[in-house]
């Protein structure tokens, strides 16, 4: 157990999404991250995202600099399971981030056929079993899962002890949720949380919510999100993380400091 006030903070990639995976390890060590997320999947169509194949001089490298630093990788993303999701396709990036150590596979749901999604993530939860790694599933407004409620329903339904929910704070805000829904979820489904802010207002628009979440986030505590609330509603076993995409000529490192002296103020608060 620990305070909220010392609560380790990870990287999540999307935050300094421009930063190669070991510069991003050397980065989170310099700034203090606990761990870091790597995107080795695109999120969607011609989205950035690194490829770390093991046994290639790239995969020798990252594995070098997590152990030269002190790091760890905690997840790995992100998949979308739509209607054409093939589970066994995504071996060798399990195979990769489990060889760096990653412990969770991020995804959305995204089919809507509900009992082939239910059947595919418990069948992707299997996979990622044999790779020593879990599942988490994030709502987003735009993708059929689209609440915390509802992620919780396929997680529950799929029965695989390694499926969690991953929370989201913008997500959760712009799907109609609340902290008093991540209170709600049962014991040890939530394991992995990402901090931002934004305004009050949902976007007037599917397309204006997609641009806020993929370029429009606050660092915590400059937006009207109830950040507060909801890091009291975690369990404390949840990881905790930064997803704040860098916008504007700011450097990476800048960017990164603000949002976690930003965080850490959140939470001593």
């Amino acid at each position: 157990m620990h305070a909220s006030s010392d609560w380790p903070l990870g990287l999540a990639h999307f935050t300094c999404i421009g930063v190669p995976p070991v510069d991003l390890v050397r980065l989170a060590a310099r700034t203090g991250c606990a761990a870091v997320g790597l995107r080795l999947h695109p999120a969607f169509p011609g989205a950035p995202f690194y490829e770390l194949p093991p046994g290639r001089d790239a995969f020798r490298e990252m594995r070098r600099a997590l152990a030269d630093e002190g790091m760890r990788v905690h997840d790995i993303e992100f998949v979308t399971i739509g209607e054409d999701f093939v589970p066994a396709s995504l071996a060798g990036i399990l195979e990769s981030a489990a060889g760096l150590g990653a412990r969770r596979l991020s995804v959305c749901g995204d089919d809507p056929d509900r009992p082939r999604l239910v059947a595919r993530f418990a069948e992707l939860c299997d996979l990622a079993a044999g790779f020593g790694m879990g599942v988490d599933l994030e709502c987003m407004a735009w993708r059929r899962v689209a609440s915390l409620p509802d992620a919780v329903r396929v997680v529950e339904a799929a029965g695989l002890p390694n499926g969690g929910v991953l929370v989201d704070a913008l997500h959760l805000a712009r799907t109609g949720g609340s902290p008093d829904d991540v209170r709600a979820v049962p014991p040890g489904l939530i394991r992995h949380a990402q901090l931002c802010d934004a305004p009050a207002e949902r976007p007037p628009s599917t397309d204006a919510i997609v641009q806020e979440a993929r370029a429009g986030r606050l660092a915590p505590g400059e937006g009207a999100l109830p950040l507060g609330a909801l890091v009291a509603a975690l369990p404390l076993t949840t990881s905790l993380s930064i997803e704040v995409p860098i916008t504007g000529s700011t450097s990476p490192e800048a960017h990164l400091r603000a949002n976690l002296a930003a965080a850490r103020r959140l939470l001593a608060g």
